[in-house]
């Protein structure tokens, strides 16, 4: 098939090829229903139910795409949209918009030196050695600390102009961590998820550069703007559902003022009547970080015959 020739009605989406955001985001579009089949050394993947290309992506080159318009839609970290921002500030024009926070990802992009060393603070690296794969906002941040700035200002709001620095910022594209040992620089700017890494790296954090997690961003000038909703919309409708369940549960009337006080639900909890008098059926949403709580309140409460069921797809406001 002639793939090249079957986009020009397509909206195209980009998605991360590969990396720490892939399998997260492979699982976002099954639950959206995005039906598709990647071919074998392919980068494009025709969606089937929907008139949309699926391209396959660096994370950190996607921006970019998206950015110029080449590219309608695209899944990738906060983290790269600043590293590319940092470099080629948005205009009316140009530039992406952020649709969606996916939830997924989170880490932070941190200026981090040896446990063990002499360098405790920022400006003890300045004039010095720092490896990183984010040289844009590296850059950026060491420019605005030298200028005087505080330690952990927002690298993004340094403008390309003020960006030579005398800290020498040295690109490393993977494995940064083992810069330091290596003695290839000083102190290192990397993402941190656990820290485990860092930790085992024998390496400490002194400054935040960039909170990041994975973020659903849209082109100024998407080819299909009522598409772009109907994705977006389908895939807030499955971030809502991995973040509640469906309660279940049985409760006397007398006391359903207060069951409902813990089941608040998104607006108001669903109840019915039940045959037996006095009593009612109750079903609300609850967030899944709290169910085993909301659970033991209930029954405190009087509840009865509680369930909890999973929810695989959700359109809710």
């Amino acid at each position: 098939m002639d793939l090249v020739n079957h986009l020009n009605d397509r909206l195209l989406f980009a998605i991360p090829k590969k990396g720490r955001l892939q399998q997260a985001t492979l699982d976002l579009l099954h639950g959206a229903d995005i039906q598709f089949k990647r071919e074998i050394r392919l980068d494009i993947a025709l969606v089937q139910n929907l008139p949309i290309a699926l391209i396959f992506l660096p994370a950190a080159d996607i921006p970019t795409f998206v950015g110029e318009g080449r590219v309608d839609l695209g899944i990738t970290g906060r983290d790269q949209v600043a590293e590319h921002e940092a470099v080629i500030p948005p205009t009316d024009t140009t530039g992406v918009e952020e649709v969606l926070n996916l939830g997924f990802g989170k880490c932070r992009l941190q200026v981090q030196v040896p446990e063990k060393g002499e360098i405790t603070s920022t400006r003890d690296l300045i004039g010095k050695n720092v490896a990183t794969s984010f040289v844009n906002l590296a850059r950026a941040y060491f420019a605005e600390l030298e200028g005087g700035g505080p330690d952990n200002v927002p690298a993004e709001s340094a403008t390309p102009a003020r960006n030579e620095t005398k800290t020498s910022i040295r690109y490393v594209g993977g494995s940064v961590e083992t810069a330091c040992a290596l003695g290839v620089a000083d102190g290192i700017v990397d993402l941190v998820e656990s820290g485990e890494t860092m930790k085992a790296a024998g390496l400490k954090a002194i400054a935040t550069v960039v909170e990041s997690t994975a973020i659903l961003i849209k082109s100024k000038h998407a080819s299909n703007p009522s598409l772009v909703d109907l994705i977006a919309s389908r895939i807030r409708g499955v971030i809502t559902a991995q973040k509640f369940v469906l309660c279940q549960y049985n409760v006397k009337r007398a006391d359903l003022e207060k069951a409902a006080r813990i089941t608040p639900g998104k607006r108001a909890p669903t109840i019915n009547a039940l045959e037996q008098d006095g009593w009612v059926a109750v079903s609300s949403m609850v967030e899944k970080s709290k169910i085993a709580t909301v659970m033991d309140e209930l029954t405190v409460v009087g509840a009865q015959d509680i369930l909890v069921l999973a929810i695989t797809n959700s359109r809710t406001e």
